[in-house]
């Protein structure tokens, strides 16, 4: 049986925001894109005073990449990791990859933010596997169109077993761990026997915290 380590990205293996932080990227490559910023923050208050669901909020957010080639989202999403995304991970984390995998475990990183950026981090060589939310693509051109539900909380899990059921992947949880700056992830916190929490200031989850730099 496998043993994972798993890990969320956003504040746990990122010091940042990895979609806000594309955006930035996305600006800094065409200044153009500022004019999408209104946009942004407008569907970002109808998410907080919960107007918008999460798939609402990311398909307007993602304006900015509507249409673009796929081959072309490719290669931004390849320098995105290169110039910014890669310059954001907490050191710890990256070490704390480097220990699990050199005892035998393997690494899953498992997020809500987009697959088509996520993937670039299957350059950290322990990355495994990466599960994140899945977009469309219509004849070749970002739709902007969630693909399945967001890849949060239960959906995690449900994705997890998705992929191990298809590659025939038997895991021992119990001997596992997961990693995440949130309790939105208790799902995925409480299938293992060994969760924790990354940087978390409330008092009393009933988990171990770790401060991650």
């Amino acid at each position: 049986m496998e043993k994972l380590a798993i890990f969320d990205v956003d504040y746990t293996i990122t010091r940042r925001e990895t979609l806000m932080e594309f955006f930035k990227f996305c600006v800094k490559e065409d200044k153009r894109n500022l004019r999408f910023l209104p946009r942004i923050t407008f569907c970002g208050l109808m998410f907080v005073l919960g107007i918008y669901d999460e798939r609402k909020t990311k398909e307007t957010y993602l304006k900015f990449i509507h249409g673009i080639e796929e081959k072309d989202l490719a290669l931004l999403a390849k320098k995105y990791y290169k110039e910014r995304l890669s310059k954001i991970f907490y050191k710890d984390a990256l070490d704390k990859m480097k220990e699990l995998k050199s005892k035998g475990y393997k690494i899953y990183l498992i997020s809500a933010s987009p697959e088509f950026y996520l993937n670039e981090m299957y350059a950290i060589e322990e990355v495994d596997k990466i599960i994140g939310t899945r977009f469309s693509f219509e004849s070749g051109k970002f739709a902007r169109k969630m693909d399945g539900a967001n890849c949060k909380g239960e959906e995690k899990v449900k994705r997890l077993r998705e992929v191990l059921k298809k590659e025939g992947i038997e895991v021992d949880f119990k001997d596992s761990y997961m990693f995440s700056d949130s309790l939105s992830d208790k799902p995925l916190l409480d299938l293992v026997g060994n969760p924790y929490l990354i940087n978390y200031k409330k008092k009393n989850s009933g988990m171990n915290v770790l401060k991650w730099k």
